[in-house]
């Protein structure tokens, strides 16, 4: 399979880094300068009809374990997902890890170490969020935030956002806000994201000093976008072109892909 990475050149062109096109980065990777950090559902894994749905392929265990060796630990993913969630899926592996938006940071892998703690919904959002089903929709409770999933019902996608919108706007307050995605949308506490959770991230070790490469999909991961030039990184995209990004895969199947040609160039050394 080859991979297809439209480029996007006005980027590329602004930075000293040069490793964008495939024969590049998966022929040479800069294991020993850069950082990996990838988005989970919509990037890595395929997309799924509920959050329980997502499927592991059989190789990217491993793909994933070769790369945070060669890299020294610095892999991470970052995603919406509470971290024991991340774990489960990944299972037995446990990597540096980004969860819930940024409510949680491990920078290390199998530590334990869990920095950031951020404030648990309260239960009057949670009664408040509940309220607003209706059938073909699903809730997701991630202690942090909770997600409305409504993949199953999406002609009520513009009613429910409205609704969410409603309650921010009133009962709930200027202290949470909506992060609408793919068929979801999730209520947080304000006071974090991804990008600010990238940035504390590539603070510690053993990302300080590197250049971090970002994968993700969605809305949610424009905060990460958004801060990569302040770290020299750069940026690539799933599916659709984001502001900033550097080039976009089509789908997650490519990203798998690229990923193992990189950890096969790192074995054969």
């Amino acid at each position: 399979m080859t991979t297809s990475i439209s480029t996007n050149s006005s980027v590329a062109a602004q930075s000293s880094v040069k490793p964008y096109d495939r024969e590049n980065l998966a022929a040479a990777f800069p294991f020993n300068t850069h950082a990996i950090l990838l988005d989970i559902d919509g990037t890595i894994l395929d997309l799924a009809a509920t959050p329980t749905g997502v499927q592991m392929p059989s190789n990217l265990q491993s793909v994933l374990t070769t790369l945070w060796k060669c890299t020294g630990g610095a892999l991470a993913l970052v995603s919406g997902r509470p971290l024991d969630d991340i774990d489960s899926i990944f299972a037995p592996l446990e990597l540096p890890a980004i969860g819930g938006h940024g409510a949680e940071l491990r920078p290390e892998a199998s530590t334990g170490n869990i920095l950031r703690p951020a404030p648990l919904l309260e239960e009057r959002v949670r009664r408040h969020l509940m309220e607003l089903m209706s059938k073909g929709m699903i809730a997701e409770d991630k202690g942090h935030s909770m997600a409305l999933h409504y993949r199953g019902a999406p002609e009520r996608g513009d009613e429910l956002l409205a609704g969410v919108q409603r309650l921010i706007a009133g009962k709930l307050g200027s202290t949470y806000e909506a992060l609408p995605g793919k068929f979801v949308i999730e209520i947080k506490p304000t006071g974090f994201n991804k990008g600010t959770a990238v940035l504390e991230l590539m603070d510690m070790p053993p990302f300080k000093g590197r250049v971090p490469i970002f994968i993700g999909d969605d809305v949610t991961d424009e905060s990460v976008f958004a801060i990569l030039p302040n770290l020299k990184g750069i940026g690539f995209s799933v599916g659709r072109l984001f502001p900033g990004v550097t080039g976009v895969f089509r789908y997650p199947e490519e990203v798998r892909d690229w990923l193992s040609r990189i950890a096969a160039q790192a074995s054969d050394k």
